[in-house]
């Protein structure tokens, strides 16, 4: 008996079934912006809304929604970008961080942060001396003690005379019962209110006008705290060598390093790379 072929000539037995795959859905699901903008537009938000709310410029949250992150500035602040739009969001941001690790190359590693920190960062310019002002002072002292000295040499003469006539009783005078008055307290410094060890550094963060995403890292890389710092609340961070910071909001945030007050005066919105070492955060 032969065996049937089929149109194109092949057996029966020379016809194999196809193995051909379905498409995964894993590349069907929406980006990381797509992702962003669908819960923000569920939790009935505006770009300007969440823009006044994170102190993410406008621009760059339309471009991150867009999955353009060229303009946040690198991997580290992109990264405290997505965490910030998906917090305000209501979503849970640590999916989209570990795909956005995975697109870009993975989780940047630690480096020493304090070479291209320091060079940052813009010391205040020292103040020359007001030579203008020493010389005003000078003269109203040199004044002061021309003026003491004969009103001194007269009131001397006058208590000889009235040494000679013997003293007078003073009828007007009301003798009054003393009364103890309460010592003020001191107000408190900024070391008594930030008091550290010197052994350490010890760097405290406040949110005073609004709230700030940080990042602080200790000497060897270990990462000490990644998150929102709420409005009005407080975090302390120490280390036996340094204590490296990221701050996404330096505007609205009081530092004391060391149980010192830091002056440097920093701006709304603005992204500072910050590290301290032992000892006066001003000197050097």
């Amino acid at each position: 008996m032969s065996i049937g072929k089929s149109p194109d000539g092949k057996s029966p037995e020379e016809e194999t079934p196809s193995t051909e795959e379905p498409p995964s859905t894993e590349d069907n699901r929406p980006s990381i912006g797509q992702t962003l903008q669908q819960a923000r537009v569920a939790a009935n938000l505006t770009v300007d809304e969440v823009s006044a709310s994170t102190r993410v410029r406008i621009p760059i949250v339309h471009a991150i929604e867009q999955d353009d992150f060229s303009r946040s500035g690198g991997d580290v602040y992109a990264r405290g970008h997505i965490r910030m739009l998906a917090q305000q969001a209501g979503i849970d941001p640590d999916p989209l961080i570990e795909r956005f690790d995975a697109e870009h190359g993975g989780r940047p590693a630690p480096t020493p942060a304090a070479p291209m920190f320091e060079a940052e960062r813009i010391r205040p310019e020292r103040r020359r001396p007001n030579w203008t002002a020493a010389m005003v002072a000078a003269i109203v002292a040199v004044v002061g003690f021309v003026g003491f000295t004969a009103f001194n040499g007269s009131d001397d003469s006058g208590a000889s005379k009235s040494a000679a006539e013997g003293p007078k009783p003073d009828k007007s005078a009301v003798k009054a019962s003393p009364t103890k008055t309460a010592d003020p307290k001191p107000a408190p410094s900024d070391s008594a209110i930030a008091a550290a060890p010197r052994d350490k550094v010890t760097v405290k963060l406040t949110a005073v006008d609004a709230k700030s995403w940080i990042s602080a890292k200790a000497h060897n890389g270990k990462l000490l705290f990644d998150g929102i710092l709420p409005k009005g609340e407080s975090k302390t961070f120490q280390d036996d060598e340094k204590v490296n910071l990221i701050l996404g909001n330096a505007g609205a945030i009081e530092l004391f390093v060391n149980g010192k007050k830091v002056s440097d005066e920093f701006e709304s919105g603005q992204v500072e790379r910050l590290s301290y070492t032992q000892g006066d955060p001003e000197a050097g």
